[in-house]
């Protein structure tokens, strides 16, 4: 099996890089012998060809990023999950102190209702939280003005707030 691939060599041996921007010669003319056609497409070319490698370029450096907060969501998502079963054995405990004083039916059956609590007040709290959560209004309101949007006339509806 080949160790030259993104997910097998490790986060630390991952390391793509872009040295430069590929650009032709600006002035590829000699001066004042070029059209205006022709200096236009110069232009579209040359910023096409800008906008590429600036994209390349940002997916080069988020490449690495990515792999290693990828890497560390995985790792919270292990830990998360051992706390979880960790917890398991915590509430057993609790349960088995608290049969010390009770019967043992009653010590678990303390725990489970103290279990259920917590999970009715956790819920409770959540749906507190989710139901605070609204429509994006502005949002809304400047698609909404996008409509009455003339050709030619966008520039008073800048200047009076519509973006902003």
């Amino acid at each position: 099996m080949s160790n030259d691939g993104l997910f097998t060599d490790g986060s630390n041996k991952f390391a793509p890089k872009v040295d430069g921007i590929p650009l032709s010669d600006a002035d590829t003319s000699r001066r004042g012998e070029a059209s205006i056609g022709q200096l236009v497409s110069n232009a579209t070319e040359q910023m096409s060809q800008l906008v590429r490698s600036e994209v390349e370029l940002a997916k080069t450096e988020l490449a690495a990023s990515a792999k290693k907060g990828g890497i560390g969501a995985g790792m919270f998502g292990v830990a998360g999950t051992v706390a979880l079963y960790s917890s398991f054995f915590f509430f057993i405990f609790l349960a088995e102190l608290l049969s010390k004083w009770l019967d043992r039916w009653a010590a678990f059956l303390i725990v489970f209702l103290l279990m259920v609590v917590i999970a009715a007040v956790v819920a409770f709290i959540g749906f507190k939280q989710v139901k605070q959560v609204k429509a994006p209004e502005k949002t809304i309101e400047s698609t909404k003005e996008l409509k009455k949007l003339v050709p030619g006339k966008a520039e008073k509806s800048i200047e009076r707030g519509l973006y902003t």
